[in-house]
């Protein structure tokens, strides 16, 4: 698929489109990691995509990538070729994701505690079975807190 697929969701000015980039499952590398000989530099498929959304494809900055967190040296990489679009991070906790090494590849602060470029990281397996019995509710709160509060010290 390519900027066809992707023009009429730009038609709405007030919302977003989050595009795969880099995914956390191991299939993701039947072609997420070859190499494009027909563009110049070679580059892997997720770094030309990361360029095409970092320019000519986000016409209006509706749109962000998809890297998974089970690769922290290729979301550093997404970042460094796409510096001002927002990652959406799945897979740290259950997925086996680490949760600061997420961070410290995709953030991007400035020393005012503003944000260059955000990041949504994702927990949800880790939330949904946090109890298997007993006060699911409770289980899925310490959860989500728990990990809310070691992303944000992440940040620091």
């Amino acid at each position: 698929m390519g900027f066809d697929s992707v023009a009429p969701y730009l038609k709405y000015h007030d919302k977003g489109a989050f595009l795969l980039c880099r995914t956390s499952n191991p299939g993701g590398n039947d072609l997420q990691a070859q190499r494009l000989s027909s563009v110049e530099g070679e580059p892997l498929l997720y770094e030309h995509i990361a360029r095409l959304v970092q320019g000519p494809w986000n016409l209006n900055g509706q749109l962000g990538l998809v890297v998974g967190a089970t690769h922290p040296a290729e979301i550093e990489r997404v970042r460094a070729l796409a510096p001002t679009v927002p990652l959406l991070i799945p897979g740290v906790g259950a997925q086996g994701g680490d949760a600061a090494a997420a961070v410290k590849a995709g953030w991007r602060g400035q020393a005012d505690g503003t944000t260059v470029a955000p990041i949504i990281v994702n927990s949800s397996r880790a939330i949904l079975y946090a109890a298997s019995d007993g006060d699911y509710v409770a289980a899925a709160r310490r959860v989500a807190i728990e990990t809310r509060d070691l992303l944000q010290a992440c940040r620091m």
